[in-house]
């Protein structure tokens, strides 16, 4: 069994958004990721499918160009290879679950604004 929570230890980075390995699992990897308002992922893909949760805030999500306002509680699910974008219209907690393939310095190395 393993354990882990989206709001212990939560830390904002004034620059960019925070992200933070919390799990990994025989079938994912389980990210934070802390947005404070304004901040921004910029398009990118993964070779891999993902899922987001929105757990506090509200972000939109650009899917090919095409933005989705996700409040929160909100999820959405892509294929790998689907450029996609993340922008945070509040403060923010998202919860990112990764492939177990896929790599979290990738998602370090995502360019932001």
């Amino acid at each position: 069994m393993k354990t882990a929570s989206l709001t212990k230890a939560l830390t904002y980075s004034d620059s960019k958004p925070k992200i933070d390995v919390l799990m990994e699992t025989e079938m994912s990897k389980e990210i934070r990721i802390a947005f404070k308002k304004g901040h921004i992922m910029k398009e990118h893909k993964t070779p891999f499918p993902i899922v987001v949760e929105v757990f506090k805030g509200s972000i939109d999500f650009g899917v090919n160009g095409v933005k989705h306002h996700l409040p929160e509680g909100n999820l959405i699910a892509l294929e790998g290879d689907v450029p996609h974008d993340l922008k945070a219209n509040k403060d923010s907690i998202v919860r990112l679950s990764l492939s177990k393939k896929d790599n979290v310095n990738r998602v370090q190395n995502i360019r932001t604004s």
